[in-house]
This record gives structure tokens, sequence and C-alpha cells, in this order.
């Protein structure tokens, strides 16, 4: 089965640990952001559409770069702007809202454009080649209505040397199956060790143990379920940084028994830039794959 799959990027948020928009920073002298690495991997992988969330501050020179690369690498590409009425009730004041509303109103975001299976991955997140080859097997042998998928990486190759790292820690059941994603903020190394502090208690992890990188295999009826909880989220009367999730949103769908999610440990390295000096790391290593023939000095030409 060889059906139509598409790459939801989200890069429509505002990177304020960054200090930039790490989105669109080019990492090499080819000036490709760590999200063109996810494209030319998808594209080998057989996906042939790709859909951007992005937020109004995204330079119009970056939207007519992937514009004039969509034409020559030959592949559909969408904009979708992550505005904050989208999906809003009409008569709701958002007018003191600063932040965007989250991973889970992104993908909302892009409802009108995704009819079929997807990848959905965050634009500053490196996930590897073989991550998207395993997402094409899942979409054309077992993502359904009923069931959805999710790459998952060991949380001790996803660490920043430059501080704390937020990271949704995987239950999982004798199947492979997600029982739950627990977020967590404050995850580090202290020595050998690696930690995070809840309440106050700090608690171990063990390094292999698998962790969500929003890198998730959906059918495009999720749409439906995030509409709802959307709306849910917003008659709760959220804080004003509050923001509705994407893991949140699938824990409620396995909950309530809408989805099951198969999770698959990703045979790929991760790597991504959450502060400003993560970007020396993702630059040796890109360096060093482009030495291995895994990608060309530049990707588009």
């Amino acid at each position: 089965m060889n059906s139509k799959k598409t790459l939801l990027i989200l890069a429509g948020g505002l990177g304020s640990r960054y200090k930039g928009l790490k989105q669109i920073d080019g990492i090499l002298d080819n000036g490709s952001p760590i999200m063109e690495y996810s494209l030319y991997d998808a594209l080998e992988a057989g996906f042939s559409k790709m859909v951007v969330v992005v937020n109004r501050l995204i330079p119009q020179s970056y939207i007519d770069r992937l514009n004039i690369i969509s034409g020559k690498a030959d592949f559909e590409l969408h904009w979708v702007y992550q505005e904050k009425e989208n999906f809003l009730p009409p008569d709701f004041d958002f007018s003191q809202r600063e932040k965007p509303w989250g991973t889970g109103h992104a993908v909302l975001c892009a409802k009108n454009v995704v009819q079929e299976p997807f990848v959905m991955i965050n634009a500053d997140d490196f996930y590897g080649k073989e991550a998207y080859q395993l997402a094409a097997e899942e979409i054309d042998m077992h993502i359904s209505g009923a069931q959805f998928g999710m790459a998952a990486y060991p949380v001790g190759t996803t660490l920043s040397g430059n501080g704390n790292v937020a990271r949704g820690i995987c239950t999982l059941d004798a199947e492979n199956y997600l029982v739950k994603i627990e977020e967590q903020t404050s995850i580090r190394k202290e020595g050998n060790l690696i930690m995070y502090t809840e309440k106050g208690k700090d608690t171990e992890i063990d390094p292999d143990a698998l962790i969500s990188m929003n890198f998730f295999i959906f059918h495009p009826n999720i749409f439906n379920a995030l509409e709802t909880y959307f709306n849910d989220f917003i008659k709760s009367d959220p804080e004003l940084s509050e923001e509705f999730y994407i893991p949140s949103a699938v824990q409620r769908m396995i909950d309530e028994k809408k989805a099951k999610v198969l999770v698959k440990a990703s045979p790929s390295q991760w790597m991504g830039v959450t502060y400003a000096d993560d970007k020396s790391s993702i630059k040796d290593f890109l360096t060093s794959e482009i030495k291995k023939n895994r990608y060309p000095e530049d990707l588009w030409n």
C-alpha cells in the first residue's frame, strides 16, 4: 500500500530560551535550518506533502525560500498561520494573551489542509532518516482512525548540556502501546545520573527510559477530538500563560479509548536546540553526517 503521506511541521513557537526564531536559523553554511533536514528525510521516505504551521514573525524571505525549494524538490507545500483567534468561540476575549495556545492548537490549525495520515514534528528537532522510514511503514500498515503511532527516544540521548529540558516520559503496556505520557520540565544530568524534580522531590530516570519528542504519527480523525478538547480547554478559563499541548490531548484520547498509540523506539539519533549554545553540537553532528554521505553539502542543489 502506498498511501499519500504528509509531514506537519510545528514552527510557530517563539523560542524564548533560544532568544530568536530557532525554527528558521540556518545551521551550516548552506543556510538550511533543522526543519529542512527533516523535509529532506521525509521526502526520501516517500512523503509528498508538507504543511508548515508558523507565526506571523516568520519573515517573508524564509517563506519565499521554502516555496522555491518546494518547486525544485517537487513536493506539495502549505503554509498555515497559528492565529490566536483560530477555533475560539466568537465572544471569547483573548486580547491579554501573548503566547500562542500551544502544540495541540497548532495541529488543530492545520485541520483544513490535512486529510490524510500525517507525521507531526517540531521544527527545531532533528529526528533522523530512519524515524521517517519507520513512520512511512506505520502509515502503510497500521495507522487508522483507532490507532496512531509514535517514535520515542531514550531520555539519555536527548539532554542539553546547557540547562534543563522538558520531556514527556512514556509508560508502555506489554505490547508497547502508550499507557501514560507525563510531561516533566526539569530533566537534567547530575554527574552520571539523570534527574527531574517534581513538587520539590528529586527522582532519578533510567537513561534508556523512552520519552516523547513530539514525533507522532496521526490519522486525520484526531482533528475532531482536538477541536472538542480545545473547546473544553478554553471553557476551563486557562491562565494567560497556560497552553493546550498535544501530549495531553493524546493522553485524553487514550483514556477515553478513542485511540491507541503504538510506540516504537526510534532507530535514529535525536538532536535539537533548546538553548543557543546547543547549536554547536548539532553543527558538528550534521558536518559528520555530510562526511558520511548521508546528506549532500547543499540539500537542494
